[in-house]
């Protein structure tokens, strides 16, 4: 008895392989980025509330003359498991305590009332800190870039 094979339907063993092989490509390219742009909107967190501390900081310099800690100015991070640390340098920080530490600064120039708040955090789980901060001119900066570093 002779089997007939001609009417058979499905893919060969090489033609799944093929298309397994170019998953894998179109993955290996796709996923780095994704983890980039992953990082860089983790970012905007610390973008966010560092102007959400300026905003509060500028309130209560109207109101009093006076710069003061995140506790006088009534900032607070409302996030259950934030991504970054706080600091202003006038009182305790704020954020994460998994976070990585950070010193913001108060300083006053010819006795001008100053401030330089600052947010860091590990973002992508390396030994790498990513720093930004933010003054009384409204000036946010990024001073150690973690996403950019090599892993």
């Amino acid at each position: 008895m002779k089997i007939d094979c001609s009417d058979r339907k499905g893919f060969t063993l090489v033609e799944l392989m093929i298309v397994v092989a170019i998953i894998g490509i179109l993955a290996a390219i796709a996923i780095p980025n994704f983890l980039k742009y992953q990082s860089k909107a983790k970012q905007g967190e610390a973008k966010v509330n560092l102007k959400g501390i300026y905003t509060a900081e500028l309130s209560f310099m109207a109101e009093s003359d006076s710069y003061a800690s995140f506790t006088a100015v009534g900032f607070d991070i409302q996030a259950a498991n934030p991504r970054y640390t706080y600091s202003i340098g006038l009182g305790a920080t704020v954020g994460s305590a998994a976070a990585a530490t950070c010193n913001g600064a108060t300083p006053a120039i010819d006795g001008t009332p100053a401030f330089t708040a600052t947010g860091c955090g590990n973002i992508d789980g390396d030994v790498g800190v990513d720093t930004w901060s933010i003054n009384n001119s409204n000036i946010l900066t990024n001073t150690h870039n973690d996403v950019n570093e090599a892993t």
